[in-house]
């Protein structure tokens, strides 16, 4: 009688398929950035009750969502594309009817639904899958008619974001589109005409501050507190102990860390409380000033890693719509850096726009975690499909 003997697998066996696949250097890179988010955190709030804890605990969350997302395949993503964007936009409508939106500071940008969430961050995810869903469906057979339904399904809810009122996220939901939208192919005879009127544009509002920030000049289409961010921008010292406080402690704390920063722990702007929001929006400043330009340049660096890294995943992916995806996805990563190292260092206007992975905030953390999870997702599909 014959007899069978059964090994019993390995932790590492049983492990290995649900870790294989994964993109190494991404992986690297997400590391470095937690890495780096930790050590900031601990500096600028170990003494803001639990925050260094709380950003620890939504860092931990926000891993735990990357590693389930990279397990859906970008086919699965793609069916959820739909469900998400009308569940994302009808969210965005209900915030917006009288009695059930919920305001804050005078703008009402919540909505409670068991929990309160912020439906605009639903949409910088949603947003570009619908897109990507969209140009994957369009295949081969694209005309102008595509852009235009295309632009259509993004202003919509931009517009619901912009009347919260929220700029800075409607414009990262904005611009998670538009990089949508061009790498399916719209052409530069539409992109360089709309980049030199904004160059126009902005060098003539330099040149005629004096005169369009006056006081009773009003701006049209803009906000009161819009345009005053912008004059703000424009020239600091104009409100010294308001809105240019911000920007002139920030400057403040970067210049002052000088090439290698005053060392861990020893940011005076930052623990005297000089530096605002040291740890939300403002949080690059407690670091330059920490670690000086040699540890800007390294999180620039890893930054700029993770996103050509991303760009790779991109040309590399399989389908239309996996492609357009992981490259809206890392262009967005890409704008949020851009954007939130800009307003700190004062070349931007303040908007709200917090720093991945650096910056405290549950939302956005978890937002990112999804972000990456498809990054990876799409990887995966690549490296596991049969040479």
């Amino acid at each position: 009688m014959n007899a069978f003997i059964f090994e019993r697998p390995s932790l590492w066996q049983r492990v290995r398929p649900v870790l294989g696949g994964f993109d190494g250097p991404l992986a690297l890179a997400v590391a470095m950035l937690c890495a780096i988010g930790l050590v900031s955190m601990y500096s600028a709030g170990f003494d803001d009750g639990t925050r260094f804890a709380d950003h620890g605990r939504n860092m931990a969350i926000a891993l735990a969502v990357l590693f389930v997302t990279a397990q859906v395949s970008p086919h699965r993503l793609q069916k959820l594309a739909l469900p998400l964007y009308v569940v994302g936009l009808a969210l965005l409508v209900a915030t917006a009817l009288p009695g059930l939106g919920i305001t804050k500071k005078g703008a009402t940008r919540w909505l409670n639904v068991g929990v309160v969430i912020q439906p605009s961050e639903m949409m910088k995810i949603a947003m570009p899958l619908m897109l990507a869903w969209w140009f994957q469906k369009r295949e081969g057979q694209l005309r102008t008619l595509d852009f235009v339904v295309a632009g259509a399904l993004l202003l919509v809810p931009v517009a619901l974001v912009i009347k919260q009122p929220d700029l800075g996220t409607a414009l990262l939901v904005l611009a998670a589109g538009i990089y949508v939208i061009f790498f399916a192919g719209l052409s530069w005879r539409l992109v360089v005409p709309v980049l030199v009127l904004a160059a126009v544009a902005v060098t003539a509002l330099v040149l005629a501050q004096d005169r369009i920030c006056a006081s009773g000049v009003h701006w049209p289409l803009l906000r009161e507190y819009q345009q005053h961010r912008i004059c703000t921008l424009l020239d600091p010292s104009t409100d010294p102990l308001g809105k240019g406080f911000h920007i002139i402690q920030g400057m403040i704390a970067i210049g002052s860390g000088g090439l290698g920063g005053k060392g861990f722990m020893q940011g005076t702007q930052t623990h005297l409380e000089f530096v605002p929001e040291r740890t939300t929006d403002f949080i690059f400043a407690a670091f330059g000033e920490e670690f000086g330009l040699a540890g800007a340049l390294v999180l620039l660096g890893t930054f700029v890693f993770l996103v050509l890294r991303g760009l790779m995943i991109a040309a590399e992916a399989p389908t239309v719509f996996s492609r357009l995806l992981a490259g809206a996805l890392t262009m967005s990563l890409f704008t949020y850096a851009l954007v939130n190292m800009g307003m700190v260092s004062g070349i931007l206007p303040v908007v709200g726009v917090p720093l991945p992975f650096l910056s405290y905030g549950g939302t956005a953390m978890v937002s990112l975690g999804l972000a990456l999870g498809m990054l990876m997702s799409i990887a995966r599909s690549k490296r596991l499909m049969p040479s």
